[in-house]
C-alpha cells in the first residue's frame, strides 16, 4: 500500500489526476481500473523516469492488490461532481462484480 502522505503518492497523484479534471473521465476507464487492468498507468510511471524500478514495482503491486488506490489518486483533484459521479460508478461496479464472476 502506498502511504497517502508520502512524496511518491503525491507525485503519482499529480501525474494522473489531470485525466479526471473537468469531468473528462470515461466509464470504461473506471471499469478497467476496477477489473485491475493497470498496465497503462504502470507503463506511464515507468516511462516518466521519475521513479526507480523498485518504486514502480511496489506501486504496481499495491494497485494490483487494491485497484481502488489508483482510482482514489485519479479523482483526487477532480471537481466535486466528477468525484461523486466516479464514486457512484465505482460503487455500482462493486455491486456488479460478484455477478460478473458467475457469468
Amino acid at each position: 500500500m502506498i502511504d497517502p502522505g508520502s512524496d511518491s503518492w503525491n507525485y503519482v497523484a499529480a501525474m494522473f489526476s489531470y485525466e479526471f479534471l473537468g469531468g473528462g473521465v470515461e466509464y470504461d476507464t473506471i471499469e478497467r481500473i476496477h477489473r485491475g487492468e493497470i498496465d497503462d498507468w504502470v507503463q506511464a510511471l515507468t516511462q516518466s523516469g521519475l521513479f526507480e524500478r523498485a518504486a514502480v514495482s511496489q506501486i504496481a503491486d499495491s494497485w494490483r492488490a487494491a485497484p481502488r488506490e489508483l482510482f482514489d489518486m485519479l479523482v483526487l483533484d477532480a471537481d466535486e461532481m466528477t468525484a461523486r459521479r466516479c464514486a457512484l460508478a465505482w460503487s455500482s461496479l462493486d455491486r456488479l462484480a460478484p455477478l460478473a464472476r458467475l457469468g
